[in-house]
């Protein structure tokens, strides 16, 4: 599999270009319609106008946008007459969620050596590792969908079991992947309950409103309550996601040693924070959230700050043993002529003793600190090694 595009790492290039840009577009306009829609739910109010309870109305709202007055109403269950045209929502998921799964397929599952798998943590094969990534999607749905079924009337409940099944799909997924692709696999689980709500459950409550119209019969409530709490769900996981999608590019964050912890803490941080605006909209500003947000941040922060390896009482490194674990470790990457890449990503190259020592507080924080580097450790470097760039790092990093 990993050969179908590695015979031009260009066209590579503009497929991921193209699935990120197509994929971060598609994102914004599912997060938008479900901020939106929930925080329309939470500004609605009894409707004063008689002939709208009469009508069926349930809340109404006054809001103002773009030069001009709105005033939305929202039925109980179903108006009298269905309208002529009726707008749906439901591409924007579909389309986030496919386009994200083919930016996988391009970056993850054909670069599997590189970016899925780490052999320092589990000796997989390719296949092997993007069926276990795919298997994980859709027990992610499966299961999360069982659970809502069977504690829909406990929500507490329900968020704490999820909450600890994600933890151990976490820690779990530590053990099988690099750190790097287990934080997006977990996002991407998330993205599949959610866009398997949107499917299974939200759309197909919709059209049973509908349809029940349509045939002159009086819709069931219920469809309304099943749609409106897996939306309220995927505006809880919101953040989450969008954490995820972005945390590849701070490895501080999953270059730690408890790199499954550390996202747990962040998703749990994301839904406390879409909380505080849910309530706000809904007229209850709670500031002691976002409070206890920030807190809880810069005490993760203190926690995790990469700690110096001390030089002191320690025999000086020979810069000579320094170069030849860059040459084995790195320079298939950062070199001239990179065996691994096209070219050398950033332009970085550590050829000669000044590029090594001029990019030595980028291996400290990529190679020693957060593991980062080399991607998936493809080249295989040791922890002695790390320590060892370390230790030359730290005793300030001399050359010849």
């Amino acid at each position: 599999m990993a050969s179908l595009l590695a015979f031009d790492p260009y066209a590579t290039d503009w497929l991921n270009l193209l699935t990120r840009w197509l994929h971060v577009v598609a994102g914004i306009v599912w997060i938008g319609s479900s901020f939106y829609f929930i925080a329309l739910d939470n500004h609605l109010r009894p409707p004063r106008d008689p002939r709208d309870v009469e009508d069926g109305v349930g809340g109404e709202t006054w809001e103002i946008h773009g030069g001009g007055f709105y005033n939305i109403k929202k039925y109980l269950v179903a108006p009298r007459v269905l309208p002529e045209t009726l707008h749906w929502f439901k591409w924007e998921a579909y389309t986030t969620w496919l386009s994200g799964f083919a930016l996988m397929i391009v970056l993850y599952y054909l670069n599997a050596d590189t970016y899925l798998i780490d052999k320092s943590v589990a000796n997989l094969s390719t296949g092997a590792a993007v069926a276990i990534s795919i298997g994980l999607l859709a027990a992610a749905w499966i299961v999360y969908d069982l659970l809502c079924r069977l504690l829909a009337a406990r929500p507490l409940v329900l968020a704490a079991v999820l909450l600890a099944l994600i933890t151990v799909a976490a820690w779990g997924i530590g053990h099988l992947f690099s750190a790097r692709a287990m934080y997006l696999q977990v996002g991407a689980m998330l993205g599949t309950m959610m866009v398997g709500n949107v499917f299974f459950v939200i759309i197909p409550a919709h059209w049973e409103l509908v349809r029940a119209k349509q045939a002159g019969r009086e819709p069931d409530p219920a469809a309304n309550a099943r749609g409106k709490l897996r939306s309220v769900h995927n505006n809880y996981l919101t953040l989450p996601v969008v954490f995820t999608m972005l945390s590849n590019h701070f490895p501080f964050t999953y270059g730690h040693s408890y790199a499954w912890l550390i996202l747990v803490v962040l998703l749990v941080i994301g839904a406390w924070v879409r909380h505080f605006f849910n309530l706000r909209h809904m007229g209850h500003t709670v500031w002691w959230i976002p409070a206890s947000a920030a807190v809880a941040i810069a005490v993760l922060a203190i926690l995790i700050r990469p700690q110096n390896e001390s030089a002191a009482g320690t025999a000086a490194v020979p810069f000579a043993r320094v170069a030849s674990i860059v040459e084995q470790r790195c320079a298939a990457c950062h070199s001239d002529h990179p065996t691994k890449v096209d070219a050398a990503p950033r332009g970085i190259k550590l050829a000669t003793p000044e590029e090594i020592k001029a990019e030595a507080h980028a291996i400290e924080q990529q190679a020693v600190q957060t593991k980062a580097m080399p991607l998936g450790n493809v080249t295989g470097m040791t922890q002695a090694e790390r320590d060892l760039l370390g230790r030359w790092i730290a005793q300030g990093a001399k050359i010849p």
